[in-house]
């Protein structure tokens, strides 16, 4: 059977019928379950907020390497603002990825209830309009994965707002991506992003500017996995993976090199996390008789501190 990864239109849970939702409820969570990933149509993530938060975007990146080296934040891990190129790898592969990037997280004022456990944002003065179009769809991107994440719950059989209330006031990111051409950066042995799993609980992806997006299959094939304009793509995390004792396992995925040495390629995925006190424990309800926990109870922030480490976002 050829590999397919499904399609759900969101819309058919937010406003559909109880046999519409239940519907969607299935398909999710065993595309999930099966290939680690899903294509959502039918959400509120308009073409017209992902065009303007793509111009801003590249209107950062096109400033001079001093400029953007400016929004550099030693000591937080990248956690917020800019991240040279080369600077984060794989897990298992020391050699830098060939992409640099910006965080963008909660955005937290001074004397908010985060102050102290999340970082401030920090906003590029050269670039006038990127607060509003990045907020905006960090929001509406936010929005669409409490929606995933309840009908994640009901397919688990936990209760609905389970997986949705954790990353409620959360330390989820946008992470806005330039891979330059190679022709212009490139470290040997590199690739855009080597093969890895992400950290958090489910990642919802824009469809990027070019393709290049491959996932790994059970049986150790590579696909290609781009969304279609007006598709986001979403994967399953380790966090959420190692929440529910490996019933949706998350999937190894990479993004390849172009043939041509003149692609730019430009991304924006939604790491969707847990607030950091949130404990990541497989809850009792989906323990089999006789089935134990795979893992240690851990809190999100110590796991993600973890794993920060291991990519060589901090030391």
């Amino acid at each position: 059977m050829p590999f397919h990864v499904d399609t759900v239109h969101l819309a058919q849970f937010t406003e559909g019928s109880e046999r519409e939702r239940a519907e969607f409820v299935r398909i999710l969570g065993e595309s999930f379950r099966d290939t680690g990933f899903v294509k959502v149509s039918g959400h509120k993530v308009t073409p017209e907020r992902v065009k303007a938060a793509y111009a801003d975007v590249k209107a950062f990146f096109d400033l001079p390497e001093a400029t953007k080296r400016q929004y550099l934040v030693p000591g937080t891990g990248g956690a917020r603002g800019f991240t040279a190129f080369g600077e984060e790898h794989a897990k298992d592969n020391p050699v830098g990825d060939l992409k640099e990037f910006w965080h963008v997280g909660q955005d937290n004022p001074p004397g908010g209830k985060f102050e102290g456990g999340l970082f401030p944002n920090l906003w590029p003065a050269e670039v006038p309009t990127f607060k509003d179009s990045i907020l905006g769809l960090y929001q509406d991107l936010e929005a669409c994965a409490g929606t995933l994440l309840e009908a994640l719950a009901l397919y688990l059989h936990l209760p609905q707002r389970h997986l949705a209330d954790m990353i409620s006031g959360g330390n989820s990111i946008l992470r806005l991506i330039h891979y330059p051409a190679l022709k212009d950066r490139f470290i040997e042995g590199g690739v855009r992003a080597s093969a890895h799993e992400d950290i958090n609980l489910i990642t919802l992806l824009p469809a990027a500017t070019e393709s290049g997006l491959q996932l790994l299959d059970r049986d150790g094939n590579w696909h290609a996995v781009d969304g279609l304009e007006g598709e986001i793509v979403a994967d399953v995390g380790d966090m959420l993976s190692r929440h529910v004792n490996l019933r949706l396992p998350s999937t190894t995925h990479r993004v390849v090199n172009p043939s041509s040495p003149d692609t730019v390629r430009y991304s924006m995925p939604f790491f969707c996390h847990p607030r950091p006190e949130v404990m990541l424990d497989c809850p009792a309800s989906l323990l089999g008789p006789g089935e134990r926990k795979m893992f240690e109870p851990i809190t999100a922030h110590d796991f993600l501190m973890q794993r920060l480490r291991e990519i060589g976002l901090i030391k």
